[in-house]
């Protein structure tokens, strides 16, 4: 039985309402005005029609003739990205699976979808976060067809989830699902192959072996084990309703990975106006949904992209979030799960020891989550602590977990690994910024050290190579962020700065800049914000300055004395706008906003 929800969970869920307010009732308003058009072929020509089922095979007299609902497939397939590959076949299963059941499905259209483990430590990596607008205006060019009764959206990775959210919640009026693709089977447990990367820094190995510990952990199709945005943004799904219960974390090429894409498209026909359940989008996502997925990304550890995610994708919803939400929930949230990189476990472990079932209904007993929500399969969260069996060919849910599998993994909320959450916000004379302390060892929550400035990563590297660092460092890699070269993950520095800690250095990142939702260990002050190239207070810290990066009071200082009057320096960034497609992205550079509130560009 639920508990009445939290004090501060309220608090801060009335908060985000009575700022939501004005942005909110506007968004509600357009999306009851398109709702009230009705099923939105009705208003094409019969040349518009003609055009929009030429291709349809079987489908088209249905399409032309019958009042029977049709699903537009927003799919972000291709087979750079192993989470994304097996969408390959979807569109074929979506298809008989709606026709079995009365309705009809096309694909509307792809969206680009980045893979973060190519372009990590490339030039390609400044256009990563940007690509989250990208999908977005993809999703939306292929929903303007406006042929469409839902819409089912197919992706997993970084940006392309919140992306799609973004599309989603532009297109509330229209009923959505999120259909994901599961993770590959476990391979080279994450340590060990981040001990091979650190061994390769440090110079101990070659490159050959570096590549067999790689191809080891990424094997074959389906997302990556470790607990990085990939399956960060899964989680989020479920615990802001909009995948089908558990089908998170079920692995590719299963027969209840296939059912559960039947179970959806079949959902999907049900939820439309031609439907007897009609759920749009826009009714999902509210504040409450908003407010529930942060107190799961606290309570798994999850990916400080999130944090940049959730804003913008909030945003489209016509929902405002604020970094003190975040650290609010953080501040009550207990952090319940141990999966790589805060801990040894990869998220097959995680699932098999109750997953993300279990832990909803604990967080529901605790009084950490809003019960009263509605979602793509019902109202009330308390469906998605069920477990979805295969059984006849078709999925079949029954109870989940009632206890944690292995304590070692995942905890009850009265017994959790740490009593808040996973991220924790910082304030102070260099700015607003976030750390992710559940991957940090608690001994090095506070760093107090001199500052090495740099202006590229690749400096950071060449300095280590030098060996350069022979003491205590803040580790400062300033105009990383949008507006500068479109805010690139700085994760290849997690290697270097991990070598120099585990010889006994106190080491700290602070950056305007990203780390992969992956990154751990070494203590990263992230998203700085304003960025130097606005003229932020990094771009006023020198080499040899003292500074301090406290995880424990939340804060990020300079203690020089002087540090308040210092004009702030510049940088030549003429260099970051050619080569790899960054020419197309300079309306992007010019227009993004700050990191604390998203750094959207389109919305």
């Amino acid at each position: 039985m639920a508990q009445a929800l939290n004090d501060t969970i309220k608090r801060v869920t009335d908060r985000v309402r009575e700022r939501s307010e004005s942005s909110r009732g506007r968004y509600m308003e357009r999306m009851r005005q398109a709702a009230a058009e009705g099923p939105r072929r009705a208003h094409l020509s019969c040349g518009n029609q003609a055009h929009a089922y030429a291709a349809m095979g079987q489908d088209q007299a249905k399409l032309a003739t019958e009042r029977s609902p049709n699903i537009g497939i927003v799919t972000a397939y291709n087979d750079m990205l192993s989470a994304h590959q097996p969408f390959e076949k979807y569109p074929d299963i979506i298809r008989n699976a709606a026709r079995a059941a009365g309705g009809t499905a096309q694909v509307a259209g792809g969206v680009p979808a980045m893979c973060d483990g190519v372009t990590q430590g490339q030039v390609g990596m400044e256009l990563s976060l940007f690509s989250r607008d990208v999908i977005a205006l993809a999703a939306g060019v292929a929903l303007s067809h406006n042929t469409f009764d839902s819409a089912l959206y197919l992706g997993v990775c970084d940006k392309i989830v919140p992306g799609l959210v973004i599309a989603a919640g532009t297109f509330g009026y229209l009923p959505g699902i999120f259909i994901p693709a599961g993770p590959m089977p476990s391979g080279l447990p994450n340590d060990e192959k981040a001990k091979v990367r650190q061994k390769f820094a440090a110079g101990e190995v070659g490159r050959d072996e570096l590549m067999k510990a790689e191809m080891a952990s990424y094997h074959s199709p389906g997302t990556c084990t470790f607990y990085g945005t990939a399956n960060s943004n899964q989680m989020l799904m479920e615990f802001m309703g909009l995948h089908l219960p558990g089908s998170s974390f079920v692995n590719p090429g299963t027969p209840l990975r296939e059912a559960l894409t039947v179970a959806g498209t079949e959902r999907a026909l049900e939820i439309t106006q031609l439907g007897n359940d009609y759920r749009p989008v826009c009714d999902v996502l509210d504040e409450k949904a908003f407010v529930n997925g942060i107190v799961g990304l606290m309570a798994t550890g999850g990916s400080t992209n999130l944090v940049l995610h959730l804003p913008a994708m909030a945003r489209a919803a016509g929902v405002e979030l604020r970094l003190e939400d975040f650290e609010d929930i953080s501040s009550v949230t207990p952090l319940m799960a141990k999966v790589y990189p805060n801990g040894l476990a990869d998220v097959n472990h995680f699932h098999a020891a109750g997953g993300l079932g279990f832990m909803i209904g604990e967080l529901l007993k605790a009084g950490l989550l809003h019960e009263d929500v509605k979602t793509v399969a019902g109202d009330g969260l308390h469906l998605y602590t069920q477990e979805p069996k295969f059984a006849d060919g078709r999925v079949v849910y029954g109870p989940g977990a009632g206890e944690t599998q292995n304590d070692k993994i995942l905890r009850p909320a009265s017994d959790p690994f740490q009593p808040t959450g996973g991220l924790k916000q910082l304030e102070g004379n260099l700015g607003k910024g976030m750390m992710k302390t559940s991957a940090v060892a608690p001994e090095r929550h506070v760093i107090e050290a001199k500052a090495r400035v740099f202006h590229d990563q690749e400096d950071v590297k060449t300095a280590f190579k030098k060996g350069e660092f022979t003491e205590d460092t803040v580790v400062v890699v300033r105009f990383q962020g949008p507006s500068s070269n479109g805010m690139p993950e700085l994760h290849s520095l997690t290697p270097t700065l991990a070598v120099l800690q585990d010889r006994g250095l106190k080491v700290a990142l602070v950056t305007d800049g990203r780390m992969s939702g992956a990154s751990g260990k070494v203590p990263s002050a992230i998203h700085v914000s304003p960025e130097a190239a606005k003229g932020g207070p990094l771009a006023r810290v020198r080499d040899g300055d003292l500074l301090r990066v406290d995880a424990v009071s939340g804060r990020i200082d300079c203690l020089a004395e002087d540090f308040d009057q210092r004009d702030p320096v510049t940088a030549d960034l003429s260099g970051n706008g050619h080569g790899v497609g960054r020419e197309l992205f300079a309306a992007f550079r010019e227009n993004v906003g700050l990191a604390e509130f998203g750094a959207g560009v389109v919305v």
